[in-house]
């Protein structure tokens, strides 16, 4: 059971997103059909995946700005595998494996080489969406087999979209990471002060560098669920996604300061942006309304943290008083 104040956030974004619904069915009745509610979850499948993955880094106080480029380079590559006549089973596992290596990559730039995440990060999302561009000459691959196509399009009981299990997934295993293994303590640790961490003898680089690699293992994840909705594979794919991913995140809970985030937050943010964006298509809005809607939201969920940070301070500050006898 979930304890209301360590989730107050999350709780709070539950609100937000019935709140959502409840006035997007106002204006438009339909938006309320079982259909288009499985839509909007459906919609957050992407976003959702590479804001998870990207979670661990922002929780170590890094950031990952590759996690689009990634994405791309896992379209095209497990694309190609797929048309040279690969297993489907294996091709995922090459994919995710590629996301893998591509995040510890990222991670050794950040501890060995002592570069700014967000250098290292903006470097190689350059660098691996050259790859992508090399890999394939610049032309998209087509013609990506059914069968692996039908793992990630299928659905359960005739109704459920697979692709939707692969995030709640993924989710729960994120969280189960963060919330009972050491990984988990050390990653908030390491975000909430470094420092001590590495003078408590934890090993520093090792725990970043694989949460980096998770973030990778997320971007690969999202590329090969957009491979098989699309049934080809673009080296442009996912230009910009890197800050919709930060975007949920940061709606979730996850601070950019390091120490605080977790999945149910992120998973929440990814599909509350899914149900503004499916609510404003639906009654009709412009879509050039949804970057601004969007951006409104961040700076709210930005402003919900410094409030919450206020009063954080005020009531440790009010123990403390408490505690040397002072306003008895």
């Amino acid at each position: 059971m979930l304890k209301t104040k360590e989730y107050s956030r999350e709780l709070s974004l539950v609100a937000a997103i019935i709140i959502m619904v409840i006035v997007f069915s106002i204006i438009e009745p339909v938006y309320l059909s079982g259909s288009n509610l499985l839509d909007i979850m459906d919609q957050s499948v992407i976003n959702g995946l590479l804001a998870l993955g990207i979670t661990y880094a922002i929780i170590t106080g890094g950031i990952d700005l590759s996690v689009g480029s990634i994405f791309a380079i896992v379209i095209v590559v497990v694309g190609d595998l797929l048309v040279s006549g690969l297993n489907p089973v294996l091709a995922i596992i090459c994919g995710v494996g590629i996301g893998f290596v591509l995040g510890v990559f990222n991670g050794l730039l950040i501890t060995k080489l002592n570069l700014q995440p967000f250098i290292a990060t903006l470097g190689t999302m350059s660098a691996y969406r050259g790859i992508a561009y090399v890999i394939t000459g610049g032309w998209p691959v087509l013609d990506i087999p059914e069968n692996f196509r039908s793992i990630f399009n299928s659905d359960i009981f005739g109704a459920f979209p697979v692709s939707i299990l692969v995030l709640l997934a993924f989710a729960a295993v994120g969280h189960i990471i963060l919330k009972y293994t050491k990984l988990g303590t050390y990653i908030y640790a390491i975000g909430g002060n470094e420092e001590a961490t590495l003078l408590s003898g934890v090993n520093v680089n090792k725990s970043k560098m694989l949460a980096y690699a998770i973030s990778g293992a997320g971007a690969a994840l999202a590329g090969m669920v957009l491979l098989a909705r699309l049934g080809s594979g673009e080296p442009a794919a996912g230009q910009t996604y890197e800050l919709n991913a930060i975007a949920a995140a940061a709606i979730g809970g996850a601070s950019l300061a390091g120490g605080r985030g977790n999945m149910i937050g992120t998973l929440l943010g990814a599909i509350l942006l899914s149900t503004l964006k499916v609510g404003l298509v639906v009654v009709g809005v412009d879509s050039f309304w949804q970057y601004i809607a969007t951006g409104a939201i961040i700076v709210v969920a930005a402003y919900f943290e410094v409030i919450q940070g206020k009063l954080k301070g005020m009531r440790v500050g009010r123990s403390n008083t408490k505690a040397i006898g002072v306003g008895k």
